[in-house]
């Protein structure tokens, strides 16, 4: 088997070096190495206070006791636990003193016959502590120190590359795209079920992926790599398959997923097909050793991929506040609790951005005032970086009493931040516990919500309590901005979003506003259905888009630069790309004036994203900007530009 690492001997010296025993006992020497060498933490050594912990008037007794355990790794492991949770205010002294001492205790029991063995490998379960005739509340305690010390081992003591280890953390990647709330949860990419003779060669796959593709996509991809991996191996094939993988081996794999997903949606069997062929398709063309020998496009055909559930279907299933609902929300925001969470509220309603995007605003950054030359004075502007769509600042216009509200939050997050319990600068940041430095939990923000709705009687139409979700609030706020008449232009620029696409589908409006709109333009008379196309030399090009003259099965829409073709049963396949690249996408010189001030807009933002040093937006902006000039360059020769241009007409008469 190929070893991607190439480990020196060197380099295992250093990591004999800085093991994690080495990193604990380092710990644990503070204080004269009074943690580690006394077995028995009292409160009248006076160590406590010297480290900064409150024991608040407590003068007498210990607080940890591990005298009773055997000497070893583990007794080690446990006193790392216990300093770093209390000096961290995971667990306070008094409660450590009151649950977790007898607890430790406990343990003894467990580590007595392997004490040098670490804790990480010892595989207890609820059961196994039933036999030790505890209280459930202590056998908790016990699974509680394990998952901790897990925990700790793998993110505090390891100083190895994070993408050397069989767990990835994703904040200890340079340059993965991570969303503030995702560095609430456990971001890990786990490997260890992945067989011993490709993992290497899935970690080589996988390192350039975290930093092109987001998280989320990453832990996506894993999973279904994990699953192509475990089918094959259960159904007796072995190490070194992959290599003489041919159609049939495919084939077998295909009934698998269809036997696996059955009656679940097509995406999951999509993915298991697209996900695998992309896989394979990469590690041929980059010459992985276990790479299949047949090409990808001979093993797995593009009609194997089925469809996936229809984007639309899938915007179907986000709805919007009924009105009833909305009005009752906002009139008692003042009711949530804890109070904290009331701008939160705040921000996502009158916003209609992300939870994470708010989440993920900066006590520095968040709030800016641009001159209005509407207004003739400074206007506020709320400031943030989304990183589901890649947008480094979004600026968008808030109301004053929203941008006060801003300020008192920004005040109090200054005053309380330090760069220990807020070292990313975070608006709404955790401020001790073992979510120190992070921003607000999403789901105790919409526990808050749910708590005060519950509280208030608010209810749905079937008159049971309202099922609040956060990204309700955003869809809400995309169909106000619709039903007043903003352009989708405005709207797709508001939300962040990437495309407008995306914007359509979250802008729904009423029927009655539909209607009420319609009913505004219907005598306009702007359709001429008994026009005729002006005549015209044959062969000669024209500079004018004849839109009387399109087909009846195709779309007409106006988007940036011109006019989308697009067949109407067909959905956008460039959806999250840019029109430009479609081939139902067409321009003229006519859309110039727009060319020059998107090249002047991208522009800017390649210079803001040097400024910030986010080397991945300024490559995808520069990218854009050279088709952008591409474009220009071809309508200047060509005057109308679209690759369908003969199939769009009806034939002349």
């Amino acid at each position: 088997m190929q070893d991607y690492n190439n480990t020196s001997l060197a380099y295992v010296m250093e990591e004999e070096k800085e093991s994690p025993e080495v990193k604990m006992e380092e710990y644990l020497s503070s204080e004269e190495n009074y943690w580690l060498g006394n077995d028995i933490w009292t409160v009248k050594s006076g160590k406590f206070e010297e480290r900064g912990i409150d024991l608040r008037g407590r003068k007498w007794g210990s607080i940890a006791d591990f005298s009773v355990l055997p000497e070893g790794k583990a007794k080690t492991e446990l006193k790392y636990h216990a300093l770093w949770t209390i000096t961290h205010k995971v667990i306070s002294p008094l409660v450590y003193s009151a649950q977790y001492k007898s607890a430790v205790a406990s343990m003894g029991t467990l580590i007595q016959t392997e004490p040098d063995t670490s804790l990480t490998e010892l595989d207890v379960t609820d059961q196994e502590l039933e036999g030790l005739d505890l209280p459930l509340f202590r056998r908790n305690i016990i699974l509680g120190i394990l998952h901790t010390i897990r925990r700790l081992l793998r993110t505090e003591c390891d100083n190895r590359e994070e993408t050397e280890k069989d767990e990835w953390y994703a904040y200890k990647i340079p340059g993965a795209r991570l969303s503030a709330t995702q560095r609430r949860k456990s971001v890990v990419l786990r490997f260890h079920a992945i067989p011993e003779y490709y993992r290497s060669g899935v970690k080589r796959y996988m390192r350039r992926l975290v930093i092109k593709r987001s998280w989320s996509h990453c832990t996506e991809m894993l999973r279904y790599i994990r699953n192509f991996f475990r089918l094959f191996y259960e159904h007796g094939y072995e190490d070194g398959f992959l290599k003489t993988l041919n159609r049939f081996d495919v084939e077998r794999y295909l009934e698998w997923i269809a036997e696996e997903h059955q009656g679940e949606n097509a995406t999951y069997t999509s993915k298991a097909i697209s996900f695998i062929r992309e896989y394979i398709d990469y590690i041929q063309m980059a010459e992985y050793p276990e790479a299949p020998e047949k090409d990808i496009y001979r093993l797995i055909f593009a009609d194997d991929i089925p469809k996936r559930e229809r984007v639309a279907d899938t915007f179907e299933k986000i709805k919007y506040i009924p009105e009833p609902v909305r009005i009752q929300l906002d009139a008692n925001v003042s009711a949530i609790e804890p109070d904290q969470m009331q701008p939160l509220y705040v921000l996502l309603r009158e916003t209609g951005w992300r939870g994470t995007d708010i989440l993920n605003l900066r006590y520095d950054t968040c709030l800016d005032h641009v001159w209005s030359k509407e207004d003739s004075k400074y206007v506020p502007y709320l400031c943030g970086e989304i990183t589901k769509t890649g947008i480094p600042l979004l600026k968008i216009p808030i109301r004053e009493e929203i941008a006060k509200l801003v300020e008192e939050v920004r005040k109090e997050a200054i005053s309380r931040s330090t760069e220990e319990n807020n070292p990313d600068k975070y608006l709404f940041n955790t401020y001790e516990g073992l979510s120190m430095g992070l921003p607000y939990s999403k789901a105790a923000f919409v526990a808050a919500v749910q708590g005060m709705i519950n509280r208030k009687g608010i209810t749905d139409a079937d008159g049971n309590p309202y099922h609040f979700k956060t990204h309700s609030l955003r869809h809400t706020r995309a169909t106000e901005y619709a039903e007043q008449g903003m352009p989708i232009g405005v709207i797709q620029k508001l939300l962040g979003h990437c495309s407008l696409q995306m914007s359509l589908h979250y802008a729904k409006v009423s029927e009655d506003v539909v209607y009420k709109k319609w009913k505004e333009t219907e005598s306009l008379k702007t359709l001429h259905l008994d026009s005729r196309p002006p005549g015209k030399a044959e062969g000669v090009a024209t500079e004018e888009i004849q839109y009387a003259y399109v087909r009846k099965n195709l779309d007409a829409v106006r988007v940036p630069f011109g006019v989308c073709f697009k067949p109407a049963k067909l959905s956008c396949k460039t959806q999250l790309k840019h029109c430009l690249e479609c081939a139902n996408f067409c321009t003229s010189r006519e859309n110039e004036a727009e060319y020059r001030e998107e090249i002047r807009r991208v522009g800017a933002q390649i210079a803001l994203s040097r400024q910030l040093g986010r080397k991945e937006w300024e490559k995808k902006n520069q990218e854009y900007l050279s088709l952008l000039l591409s474009m220009v360059e071809k309508i200047h020769k060509e005057g109308v530009v679209h690759k369908n241009g003969t199939l769009r007409e009806e034939p002349h008469a």
